[in-house]
């Protein structure tokens, strides 16, 4: 079934000898590819200039960096997701349901499976959606690395789903604990992080401030200094591995001194229904276990219809964001394997290159369309954040703003790392409906628990 809103596969309209509007399709509504869509939608689309279509498989966004707020109960999801049908009718693209399984690259052609609802029902058929200029922005997934048990013990912070389902086991574990009338069996209360890059630090802090907050809310009988355990588990040698050692430090003394139980040096053979075995042989006991040790891109994307792509499944993208092996083709993100010009090795995976790349390509898909060349994208690296809840923010920034590189910590740390998801929300609402929302947001948090309880 072909579904390309009645646009032939040529360019021109027999009819009448016009041109069409340029065809630009971006797969993968993320923080990056959502950016890319609206802002081609208010330059582009609502100008007639080119047909913008969103295809994502969800039917809301929300920022991933802040999905440990929603595993925490910290952050409510319905009041931070963005809409796509929503989004689209106010910013001039079109959104599809669907998730991408293959790519005719000779008739330039997205192939699209059958979206199926929650009792199995489907709600759209198999189809294709034609293509002049394809951007590939479907991000990463987790990296198991073939570990036994991952995949039936472990929870992993992919997608707000997961977030609230690890949520939701979180409360259950606490009501259970504190109904029996049994002692604690030694795996209860007890969770364990594996992967100590930003995502199992930060949710190790979270986790620490939510825990305190559910209990207090009369679960009594739980002693969360005594009963409740978090173990934070990284196979190197110190935690956040790709930040500066400074900024690891002052995690790690912060987290201990939390009493959140840093392990260090520690390679996880497998997740059982008991616990996390190292390869020392010893056993953690975890009744709640999250895997947040690597990522990597979507299996679909490797070798897809002859597209290069590295070990890790990202796409292999000239300096210009284009894949090597198709001028047709773009790729952002998380799922891009982007040079990094001046520098070793790629662009690493963080929200900021997201975003500067899809500002990057908004100005170079308006150039090719005008038939201008395109011009080399160039990450620049604003430094590293890392929020540690309401304890503390940790980190550096870098860059002529501030002369080099300077260390960040407490408020002022946190007003930036909280500046970042601003920039985010600003890009998709504008400043002003920004503004309002977090007004409102600010204003009602007297009104509700300090924690989802739920």
């Amino acid at each position: 079934m072909n579904n390309d809103e009645r646009l032939p596969s040529h360019r021109t309209d027999l009819a009448q000898g016009a041109a069409l509007p340029h065809r630009i399709v971006v797969v993968g509504g993320g923080a990056g590819g959502l950016e890319l869509v609206t802002q081609l939608g208010d330059r582009l689309g609502r100008k007639g200039l080119a047909h913008v279509t969103l295809i994502e498989k969800t039917r809301t966004h929300f920022w991933k960096p802040h999905l440990h707020e929603i595993a925490a109960g910290s952050a409510d999801l319905h009041s931070h997701a963005t809409d796509y049908l929503a989004q689209s009718h106010w910013h001039g693209f079109r959104y599809r349901v669907g998730e991408m399984v293959g790519l005719d690259r000779e008739k330039r052609e997205v192939i699209v499976a059958p979206a199926i609802d929650d009792d199995g029902v489907p709600i759209t058929q198999p189809y294709t959606r034609g293509y002049d200029t394809l951007v590939i922005a479907v991000g990463s997934q987790t990296n198991d690395f073939g570990t036994p048990g991952v995949a039936e013990h472990a929870i992993a912070l992919e997608t707000p789903w997961q977030a609230e389902r690890f949520h939701r086991r979180l409360v259950n574990a606490c009501i259970r604990a504190h109904m029996q009338t049994e002692p604690l069996a030694p795996r209860q209360l007890q969770v364990a992080i594996i992967g100590a890059g930003a995502t199992g630090v930060e949710l190790s802090a979270e986790l620490h401030k939510a825990t305190r907050a559910l209990v207090s809310y009369n679960l009594e009988r739980i002693d969360p200094e005594r009963d409740i355990k978090l173990n934070l588990i990284e196979a190197g040698p110190r935690i956040l591995p790709a930040l500066p050692e400074r900024i690891s430090g002052a995690a790690a003394k912060l987290l201990t001194g939390l009493g959140v139980r840093v392990r260090t040096g520690s390679r996880v053979t497998a997740v059982t229904h008991e616990g996390v075995q190292l390869a020392s042989g010893e056993l953690i006991p975890a009744e709640l276990v999250v895997w947040a040790a690597g990522v990597k891109a979507p299996d679909f994307l490797r070798d897809v219809a002859g597209l290069e792509t590295n070990r890790l499944n990202q796409l292999v993208v000239e300096p210009t964001l284009r894949c090597t092996r198709d001028p047709d083709v773009f790729a952002l993100g998380d799922c891009a394997a982007a040079p990094w010009l001046g520098h070793e090795g790629n662009v690493p995976p963080r929200a900021q290159a997201a975003h500067q790349q899809a500002s990057h390509l908004v100005k170079q898909l308006q150039r090719r369309i005008e038939g201008k060349p395109l011009q080399p994208y160039r990450y620049r690296d604003f430094g590293s954040l890392v929020s540690l809840g309401e304890y503390s923010t940790v980190g550096n920034l870098m860059g002529s703003l501030v002369g080099g590189n300077l260390w960040v910590e407490g408020l002022f740390a946190r007003t930036m790392y909280l500046s970042l998801y601003k920039m985010h929300e600003v890009a998709l609402h504008g400043f002003w409906r920004t503004a309002l929302g977090s007004m409102s947001r600010w204003m009602t948090r007297g009104t509700e628990p300090r924690v989802k309880l739920h």
